[in-house]
């Protein structure tokens, strides 16, 4: 199973980063101890604490036409002192 899906790059999650927190789109079946272990390992960091939030879907629309935005999962990943991400 793929945990780490992608990188939540926007405004509020740059200025986290100087609290050493990073924030990760993750698997809607994963849970707190699998984001936990799978970012150590694939990072070869020390996480500290993570916190999740999942996304509801939003409504959109395009001219005349209506759609939804698809439902996701957060992960807020904070990491010891003196490690960091590079992506």
């Amino acid at each position: 199973m793929n945990i780490i899906l992608a990188p939540v790059i926007t405004e509020k999650s740059e200025s986290l980063k100087s609290n050493n927190v990073y924030v990760f789109k993750v698997s809607p079946k994963a849970n707190k101890t699998q984001i936990k272990n799978e970012i150590e390992k694939h990072f070869n960091v020390k996480v500290v604490n993570v916190n999740t939030v999942n996304a509801v879907q939003k409504k959109r629309r395009v001219g005349r036409y209506t759609g939804t935005t698809t439902a996701y999962k957060k992960a807020y990943v904070k990491l010891a002192e003196g490690s960091s991400i590079e992506y």
